[in-house]
């Protein structure tokens, strides 16, 4: 059996898929969780085969999870997203996800998609796969990245600083520069427009 784990913060579409995976002969869904930190609790408890994870989750998004597991549990990470833009990819691939897929996909390859993972195989979606080589490459860096993440709500720099553990003079260098090589006013402009091209 292959035992997977849903993290997804729609209700809906979560247990959806679990009732689906439940029909196959060869998969046990042995976790739901509606958030990253509760699907990093489980994963450590459980330790799943595959973890099927939403980029789009409160509290840790499903690519922060997925880097997380790839220290603590060993198990693989499938990663599916509404928007699968290019960065986001790139992003996870990072991170060190095995597979990759949009929610337009039908639900049958969910199923086929977390046999091939399990089996030590990697997916990626033909069609993200294309876009993301067409695709235009962040100029920002890692940290620079890492800036616009930690304060995409709006947080303040004192915030952004103490979470990134730098000086809150540090953080308005990298904003300054952010601001300049993506050629906006404002630090929210900087993150809609990562977000838009799934820099973040």
């Amino acid at each position: 059996m292959i035992r997977v784990l849903i993290a997804d913060d729609e209700d809906m579409i979560r247990t959806a898929v679990a009732a689906l995976l439940d029909l196959e002969d060869d998969i046990e869904v042995v976790a739901q969780c509606p958030d990253g930190p509760s699907a990093l609790e489980a994963a450590a408890r459980l330790i799943p085969d595959v973890c099927l994870l939403d980029v789009e989750m409160p509290g840790l998004d499903g690519v922060e999870v997925a880097a997380q597991l790839r220290r603590t549990v060993a198990t693989r990470c499938v990663v599916v997203t509404r928007h699968a833009r290019p960065g986001v990819l790139r992003r996870a691939l990072q991170a060190g996800v095995e597979g990759f897929m949009p929610k337009s996909r039908p639900a049958q390859e969910v199923a086929s998609v977390l046999r091939d993972v399990a089996a030590g195989r990697r997916y990626v979606d033909p069609e993200v796969a294309a876009d993301a080589l067409a695709d235009e490459r962040s100029p920002l860096t890692d940290r620079e990245l890492d800036v616009l993440r930690a304060g995409r709500g709006g947080e303040p720099v004192a915030h952004v600083a103490r979470a990134l553990h730098l000086a809150p003079g540090t953080v308005r260098n990298h904003v300054s520069s952010i601001l300049g090589k993506l050629h906006v006013d404002t630090r929210a402009q900087a993150v809609k427009l990562a977000l838009d091209r799934g820099w973040i």
